[in-house]
């Protein structure tokens, strides 16, 4: 990469740094910023700023967003007593395309996966329990995805929840294994929540 100065080559490995870009799609996209116009460059790098400083975690179920209480928590008219886990806001999102889930949510931020070192204590567990006793739940659907790590989450949430006699179910089938949600179509993953099995 020396026949690129060395501006060019930073910014080709700072985007390769992102998940799903390699060299090839870092280096179209730094050419591809190279050529933009100067006050588009300036609003794409205030707008990443921005959103870093500004994001946060929802005080009640851990989704980015970029109030103290995201927009689902705070309606009133969503049913505050089924709560849908799930690992990531971007599965969240994907459930909410579906425009038929009247419950709330529940991000995790990852599974756990004793491969890669991730245990019960580094995902948003602990915060879901406290929600459990603070607020009036009578479901809990776990949501998460259909990997070995998903199974593995699900299966340590149930055991959690269950002495509570909280119903806890899961999303069904039709979810393909080591499918991620955020991925999958609408009709799948409404098929997944309405055929969900009581774990």
């Amino acid at each position: 990469m020396e026949y690129y100065s060395s501006h060019i080559n930073r910014l080709i490995e700072q985007l390769s740094h992102l998940p799903g870009i390699g060299a090839k799609s870092a280096q179209r996209l730094a050419f591809h910023i190279m050529n933009m116009p100067r006050d588009q460059v300036e609003q794409l790098t205030a707008s990443i700023v921005n959103a870093r400083e500004n994001v946060q975690y929802c005080k009640c179920c851990y989704t980015l967003t970029d109030k103290e209480i995201c927009p689902i928590c705070a309606n009133p008219k969503r049913d505050h007593s089924v709560i849908m886990v799930v690992e990531n806001t971007r599965d969240l999102a994907a459930y909410e395309k579906t425009g038929k889930f009247e419950g709330v949510y529940h991000v995790l931020h990852g599974a756990i996966s004793p491969m890669l070192g991730i245990g019960p204590d580094d995902i948003k567990l602990k915060e879901l329990m406290q929600r459990l006793t603070r607020d009036e739940v009578k479901e809990v659907i776990i949501a998460t995805n259909s990997s070995l790590e998903g199974e593995t989450t699900a299966m340590y949430i149930s055991k959690l929840i269950k002495p509570t006699g909280i119903r806890v179910s899961r999303i069904a089938s039709g979810v393909p294994v080591g499918g991620d949600l955020e991925y999958i179509d609408e009709v799948t993953l409404l098929r997944a929540l309405e055929g969900r099995v009581e774990l």
